[in-house]
């Protein structure tokens, strides 16, 4: 009877898990690039020419702004070793108050990016089956990991901003890891190639001066009063599919 009764658990555990899938919303296909980008904020490789701008423009949390205090829109392109990131930024003003990488780095203003790299969904909090990194404008990139303490993961997205008066150019490699990712291990990125689907969102902290952010904006619909749950569940995330 106990072997039955847990058969029947396993079972229905499977099923449930099979059962959740995400459904594939905000589509964009990425092209393919012959050679990695320069990552120097320039943006003069002719990839960059040949691939449309996407908005970022859905306030998930704060009051209405204006395209005088926000405009963000990015480009994407890829090889078989990154995910390249083409991000530009019109802010009048760029506040970092917190110089410590690990602390309240999310009220300063900076890049999230989000990325689920087999497009599964699903709850990525506390754990690796989506990463929600926070890129700051010194460069420092940091998610949450299993410990549930924010960690650094500077090698898994390598960028180089350029600014000019209100303007700010970002240019980054990302390189993608899996829910098999292990702090502290020797992890190898994931080879990418045609017909890869992978979960993705860009989104920017916006703080003009104060004690707290004043918004957050993303590049994806999220319906509800809350909005700010991209950093918890990644069926939320758009979805990219890899193109030549």
């Amino acid at each position: 009877m106990k072997k039955t009764v847990t058969l029947c658990c396993l079972c229905l555990l499977f099923s449930c898990s099979k059962a959740h899938q995400k459904k594939d919303h905000q589509r964009i296909e990425v092209k393919k690039t012959d050679r990695p980008p320069t990552l120097d904020g320039k943006a003069t490789e002719p990839i960059w020419d040949q691939v449309k701008w996407h908005a970022i423009d859905q306030n998930w949390l704060g009051p209405a702004y204006d395209h005088n205090d926000f405009d963000g829109h990015f480009k994407l392109a890829w090889d078989s070793e990154a995910l390249y990131i083409l991000v530009r930024i019109e802010d009048d003003v760029l506040y970092d108050r917190n110089e410590d990488p690990l602390k309240l780095y999310w009220d300063d203003d900076g890049l999230e990016i989000y990325l689920d790299e087999d497009n599964s969904g699903g709850l990525h909090q506390f754990d690796y089956n989506a990463f929600a990194y926070h890129l700051a404008l010194d460069g420092k990139v940091v998610d949450l990991a299993p410990d549930k303490t924010p960690h650094v993961y500077d090698n898994h997205v390598i960028s180089k901003r350029l600014t000019e008066d209100r303007r700010s150019t970002w240019e980054m490699a990302v390189r993608v890891y899996g829910a098999d990712y292990i702090d502290g291990s020797s992890n190898k990125a994931k080879k990418l190639m045609k017909g890869k689907k992978m979960g993705f969102i860009l989104a920017y902290c916006d703080n003009d001066g104060s004690m707290e952010r004043e918004n957050l904006i993303g590049s994806v619909f999220i319906p509800g009063e809350d909005k700010n749950l991209a950093w918890i569940d990644a069926d939320f995330f758009g979805t990219l599919e890899l193109e030549e």
